[in-house]
């Protein structure tokens, strides 16, 4: 078992699939947790969830779009349990389907918003705390397969997630000299209810759609992600930064 022997973590995005599976993980692995996400009736439920099993986690509603909240975000962290070791930013909509030409003004600037600006936001005010704790630290931004190998009819996803790329190795060489290791984790095919609900909009079979996503011809649970992430939170993974990790079953090697 991974420790985090009482790192503080938040995670956004936590109240469902593999956030709530990250969460539920890096509790159980000693970590202090925050859950940031804009379902509050979910986000308690699911942090309660991890205290009634003898984890240690709390819960702020968050919009990581809203720069206002992401700062409260990693306020509400340092005033809860005095400091910030690192963060899993994994908060995101559901991908377009639509091609460029058809593209949505209004549902781009909603999706780049959070997965996009959003990971952006929140890298920012974890990195000044960091910084001001100067004791170093880890953060994972959850990207996608979708970052590396496009799509058909996601622009919008697949520019925010190629992005989240971007955004990780730029940050993990201008931070490398603070001791903060900064990573992405880039999922293929995940068992979410995101995934299932996009497949059921895109008018896919699942099973007969897991094959072809994966060169183990299923799809991923949300705990084997978060597996990864605890990994790359952990001092485990000490030497590690600036590098997009793949957890796809092969798809990206297809």
């Amino acid at each position: 078992m991974v420790e985090l022997n009482g790192k503080v973590v938040i995670i956004t995005g936590g109240a469902m699939g593999m956030g709530a599976a990250t969460a539920e993980l890096m509790a159980q692995a000693g970590g202090k947790i925050v859950i940031a996400d804009f379902n509050e009736e979910l986000g308690r439920q699911q942090t309660q969830k991890i205290i009634d099993a003898g984890g240690t986690a709390a819960f702020i509603n968050t919009d990581v779009s809203n720069p206002k909240n992401v700062e409260a975000m990693v306020q509400f962290a340092v005033d809860t349990y005095g400091r910030l070791d690192g963060a899993v930013n994994n908060a995101a909509r559901t991908p377009d389907s639509k091609p460029l030409a058809d593209m949505d003004d209004e549902e781009f600037d909603a999706l780049i918003g959070v997965d996009l600006k959003g990971v952006a936001l929140c890298m920012k005010y974890e990195l000044r705390q960091m910084m001001k704790q100067n004791t170093g630290g880890s953060i994972v931004n959850i990207s996608s397969v979708s970052g590396i190998r496009p799509q058909p009819a996601n622009p919008i996803y697949v520019a925010a997630k190629f992005g989240v790329n971007g955004l990780t190795k730029q940050a993990a060489m201008d931070y490398s000299c603070n001791g903060i290791r900064i990573n992405a984790v880039a999922p293929g095919a995940i068992d979410t209810p995101m995934l299932r609900g996009a497949l059921q909009q895109f008018g896919f079979d699942p099973e007969a759609y897991a094959k072809q996503l994966s060169m183990l011809g299923r799809f991923a649970q949300a705990d084997e992600v978060a597996q990864a992430n605890l990994w790359l939170i952990s001092d485990l993974a000490s030497y590690i930064t600036g590098a997009i990790i793949t957890v796809d079953g092969g798809y990206t090697a297809m």
